[in-house]
C-alpha cells in the first residue's frame, strides 16, 4: 500500500489472534510504526514481540477503552514515543462471557449488561476518536477506522447490546468523516463477517461453522488478515478518496 511506510498506527484492542493483532502485524509489514493496544498489556506486547521478531517496529501497551483517561493516555504515549498518529483502529471489544454471553433480548437485557456494551463499543471508540482527531486535523492528515458487525443487518434475535453499539458507530462515524474531511482526516466503518479468529473457533462448532459457510458467497470464511488488509488499504493514500463509508467484509454473506 502507497503512503504507509514511516507512518504511526494505533490498534485499540490487538491481541494475538484475533482481527486487532493481524492488523497490527500486517500495517507493520506495511511500514507503519505500531503501538498494539489491549486491555492486558500482555497480549498487547505479544504481538509487538511478534512484530519486532519480524524486523518491524512495534510497542506494546495496556489500556481500558472504557476510561477516557486511559485511552487519552495511549494517544499522548504514541505521540511522545513516535512523534504523531495516523492511524487509529478502533476494534476492541468485550466479549466476555459475563458481558456477550448476557448480552440478550430487548425484553431481558441486564441494565448492566447494556451498559458495559455501550461503555466499551461505543462510548470507548469516542474516547479514542476525541484525543486523536485534534492530532490529525493539526498534521493535515490522518485516518480513522472504526469496527462495526455484520449482525447489525442481519437484526439477530438476542446481542441487542451487542448490535445497538455497533449500529451507534455509523453515526459516529459519519460525524467524525464530515469533521475531519476537509483537513485531510477521513473516517470509516468496518463491519466484518464471521471471522475465524481464534476464539471463533474454540467458540463454534463445526456444525455453525458449516451452517454459515453456505450463506456466503465465497470458497471460505473470512481470516483475521482479510480484515487486516482492508484496513491497510484504508489507511494507506490508495484509499485516499474513501470517507465517510460503511465496508462490509463478508464474503458476500450480505447484500446491502
Amino acid at each position: 500500500m502507497r503512503g504507509l511506510n514511516g507512518k504511526v498506527a494505533v490498534v485499540a484492542g490487538a491481541a494475538p489472534g484475533n482481527i486487532g493483532g493481524a492488523t497490527a502485524v500486517r500495517l507493520a509489514e506495511e511500514g507503519m510504526l505500531v503501538v498494539a493496544a489491549d486491555l492486558r498489556e500482555a497480549t498487547a506486547q505479544a504481538v509487538a514481540d511478534e512484530i519486532t521478531a519480524s524486523g518491524g517496529t512495534a510497542v506494546g501497551r495496556g489500556f481500558d477503552i472504557s476510561d477516557e483517561q486511559s485511552y487519552q493516555a495511549l494517544i499522548e504515549f504514541t505521540v511522545e514515543r513516535f512523534g504523531g498518529l495516523h492511524g487509529l483502529f478502533n476494534v476492541a471489544a468485550d466479549l466476555s462471557p459475563q458481558t456477550i454471553g448476557r448480552d440478550t433480548d430487548v425484553i431481558s437485557e441486564p441494565v448492566e449488561v447494556w451498559q458495559r456494551t455501550i461503555d466499551v463499543t461505543l462510548t470507548g471508540y469516542m474516547y479514542g476518536i476525541r484525543h486523536a482527531l485534534p492530532i490529525m486535523i493539526k498534521q493535515g492528515s490522518g485516518s480513522i477506522v472504526n469496527t462495526m458487525s455484520s449482525s447489525v443487518w442481519m437484526g439477530e434475535p438476542e446481542h441487542v447490546a451487542y448490535q445497538a453499539a455497533k449500529s451507534g458507530l455509523v453515526g459516529l462515524t459519519r460525524h467524525t468523516a464530515t469533521l475531519g474531511g476537509k483537513h485531510g482526516v477521513r473516517t470509516n466503518l468496518l463491519s466484518p463477517g464471521v471471522i475465524l479468529t481464534e476464539t471463533a473457533i474454540r467458540s463454534t462448532t463445526e456444525e455453525f461453522r458449516e451452517q454459515i459457510m453456505a450463506s456466503v458467497r465465497a470458497p471460505r470464511l473470512g481470516r483475521p488478515e482479510d480484515i487486516a488488509a482492508m484496513v491497510a488499504f484504508l489507511f494507506s493514500d490508495d484509499g485516499a478518496y474513501v470517507n465517510g463509508q460503511s465496508l462490509l467484509v463478508d464474503g458476500g454473506a450480505n447484500f446491502t
